[in-house]
């Protein structure tokens, strides 16, 4: 297996203080999710794709990286227009999946579909995340895998060039992501696919009724109205335009900062409907004390002067996690977030994460196996640390704004999704 350990230093940055609150607009690039699949999808279609608007940032040029190496053409030259044209897939090739759980649970699948062997590595803790049921989900459908003790990375998929497929039973409680890797290459394995899940619910719902929206639109037949159960059946994907919505996990932390400040912040070029998660978001920010609304510039936070406390099942939003905590320790009063087991498997625990950073700022948090109580005190500016986790990142930022002081360890880890988080954030907390 290729070394793949981050070679970069951290960069230390100091998270800005508002003065003022902040008034601005922000048009940030696609949404991570939508990119991610359509990139897949696209691979494995008939005929090319383009992709408008996609996010550019270290977990989506993996992904474009890994399939061009098993031989699709990706072209990713202009940053507006993505080009994906399917070449038959083929190994010996290597994927390195960096942190990204999109390309580890979403590139194997389709690397069964490959003549040849695909192996998979990433950074150091991406062997810590799961993927044991997807790769046991595999095997049984017909892929032979060789992984690690464990069921993780690495990996080596070898491929034959078809994938019998079938049904299948899994548990998909840790991670949505298991479920929406076979579906997106399901259509392309001989039998199709039906998927099961056999568990503890699934997290982020909201993702797999994306995974499903994206596969009609590509000419795949899926059917997800029994609970917990997906078929897709097999058939040929098309080829198409894709147009990539603004990333909402994205945005969370720049609408946080209009409810820290008293300010109002503008996602520019937000559709009037959307596969993500937007009506869940308004009404958490709503009960924390901001006024959301959807205009013809955008998608508007409001400020109101006060934060209050929130006690919410984030099962289905659980990207939000770290910016709603970093909300809560700045909030009236205390907070319950539950239903968020899963993301302890995610870049770091962030749950155990949260709960030792937050306490090193001064908040008085209590961890429990899913969830976190948060009963605000006043803060101090200390360090802060990332553990290469873009939305523990996120989260220092947003508490900076009101606290100075706050020393992240590596703001770096933004590139993950969004390189030009750090300029995007002190020209908004400047004012500028």
């Amino acid at each position: 297996m290729a070394d793949t350990t981050i070679t970069r230093a951290p960069v230390p940055w100091t998270a800005p203080t508002a003065k003022d609150p902040v008034a601005t607009t922000v048009r940030l690039p696609g949404s991570k999710s939508m990119t991610a699949r359509a990139l897949v999808l696209s691979a494995i279609a008939e005929g090319p794709s383009t992709l408008r608007r996609p996010l550019r940032a270290r977990d989506t040029e993996l992904m474009a990286a890994g399939l061009r190496a098993m031989g699709a053409q990706v072209s990713t030259l202009d940053d507006d227009r993505w080009v994906v044209r399917p070449n038959p897939l083929a190994g010996p090739a290597h994927v390195d999946v960096g942190l990204a759980g999109t390309v580890m649970r979403f590139v194997p699948p389709i690397a069964g579909l490959a003549t040849g062997t695909v192996t998979f590595d990433g950074d150091p803790r991406a062997r810590l995340r799961p993927l044991g049921p997807l790769v046991g989900a595999l095997r049984s459908l017909g892929v032979r895998i060789d992984s690690a003790e464990t069921g993780g990375l690495p990996l080596a998929v070898h491929g034959t060039g078809r994938v019998p497929g079938g049904e299948v039973e899994i548990d998909a409680s840790a991670s949505s992501q298991f479920v929406s890797g076979l579906l997106l290459a399901g259509a392309a394995f001989e039998r199709g696919v039906v998927v099961r899940h056999a568990g503890p619910p699934v997290p982020s719902a909201p993702h797999l009724r994306m995974t499903a929206l994206m596969l009609r639109a590509a000419g795949g037949a899926v059917d997800d109205t029994t609970p917990d159960v997906w078929a897709v059946q097999p058939g040929r994907l098309s080829g198409r335009a894709w147009i990539i919505e603004p990333d909402l996990s994205g945005a969370a932390p720049f609408f946080a900062a209009a409810l820290v400040t008293g300010g109002q912040v503008t996602l520019l070029g937000w559709p009037r409907t959307s596969s993500q998660p937007v009506d869940r978001l308004r009404t958490l920010l709503d009960e924390m004390g901001g006024q959301v609304s959807l205009g013809t510039d955008g998608l508007t936070v409001r400020g109101t002067g006060a934060v209050h406390g929130l006690d919410a099942d984030l099962s289905d939003v659980s990207e939000l996690t770290p910016v709603l905590a970093a909300l809560a320790a700045l909030a009236d009063s205390p907070s319950r977030l539950r239903g968020i087991a899963h993301i302890r498997g995610h870049e770091t625990d962030r749950v155990a994460a949260l709960a030792r950073e937050l306490k090193a700022l001064g908040a008085d948090v209590t961890e429990s196996h899913d969830g976190l109580e948060i009963r605000p005190r006043p803060l101090r500016g200390a360090p802060f640390q990332t553990y290469d986790d873009h939305r523990l990142a996120h989260a220092a930022a947003v508490i900076g704004l009101a606290v100075p002081g706050v020393e992240v360890d590596d703001v770096a880890c933004t590139s993950k999704t969004l390189p030009e988080f750090p300029a995007l954030w002190s020209a908004m907390a400047a004012g500028s």
